[in-house]
């Protein structure tokens, strides 16, 4: 006995639909895809770049420079004394960060041959907190960095 039109139209509809194997390689690849698109967005905003000058969590105190001799760090404080040395050989700028000369904890050199880059930041840098990013060297006791570069030395808001 054979089925009419409508009941095989019902069987089709009824019976179990055939399961296919997941194919692991489509889905593995859709994963791969959204890790990376979730860690592209991260970078562009920011949160696993290292030089986000806004940030001062990375910085280390003026005052704990001196645990950090011959390496590049970024160290924040205040703008509390600064001179230009105009008639000292060289012609340095010095800058002091939480303690004024001549107690000062750190120090941030400004040679005169970099100085025309720098407009004069014993002026534009006084009462500010700055960030300064380099090499920590210690010159007669005390804990400095020469900056070279403006781009060294960031007003932190």
């Amino acid at each position: 006995m054979s089925k009419s039109n409508s009941e095989k139209e019902i069987d089709d509809i009824v019976s179990p639909i055939p399961q296919s194997k997941p194919n692991y390689w489509l889905i593995a690849t859709v994963s791969l895809s959204t890790v990376a698109v979730v860690f592209a967005i991260a970078f562009a905003l920011g949160f696993f770049n290292s030089k986000t000058q806004t940030s001062t969590q990375d910085c280390i105190q003026a005052s704990d420079t001196k645990n950090y001799i011959g390496k590049n760090i970024s160290v924040c404080g205040k703008v509390v004394s600064a001179t230009y040395a105009s008639r000292t050989k060289g012609k340095p700028t010095f800058i002091n960060l939480d303690k004024p000369y001549p107690n000062q904890v750190f120090s941030i050199v400004v040679w005169g041959d970099d100085r025309s880059k720098f407009g004069t930041p014993e002026n534009d840098f006084r009462d500010k907190t700055i960030r300064v990013t380099g090499k920590v060297e210690l010159f007669r006791g005390t804990p400095e960095i020469v900056v070279t570069d403006p781009s060294q030395v960031v007003i932190q808001q």
